[in-house]
């Protein structure tokens, strides 16, 4: 298996795009303010919607699609990087998140 870039949330920096590729029902109970929302199985039809010069970490929950479509991405000529342990990670280290919902934002 080929190894695909990874990067774990405490060396996320605040100038990069954040790809969160959940599906909606996840990303409304809480995602990282910013980010981008694209679901996995969009990807390729959404492609325009990211800048092909710019850094993309991707993240869904725990890293199996983020890493997936990080792999993707690269063979697309992107310059992607995995978020290891995904939005689990994120809400683990207590980084701050914000929800679609009116509630506390959580991971799902």
């Amino acid at each position: 298996m080929e190894s695909v870039p990874s990067i774990n949330v405490n060396e996320l920096g605040e100038h990069h795009t954040i790809l969160d590729v959940r599906e909606p029902y996840e990303w409304e109970t809480g995602h990282i303010d910013g980010a981008v929302h694209i679901p996995v199985d969009q990807v390729p039809e959404r492609l325009e919607e990211l800048d092909p010069d710019d850094d993309v970490h991707v993240v869904c929950r725990s890293g199996g699609r983020s890493s997936r479509v990080t792999q993707w991405l690269t063979h697309n000529g992107y310059s992607a990087v995995n978020v290891s342990g995904g939005m689990g990670a994120w809400m683990d280290a207590e980084k701050p998140m914000v929800s679609e919902t009116g509630e506390e934002p959580y991971v799902k």
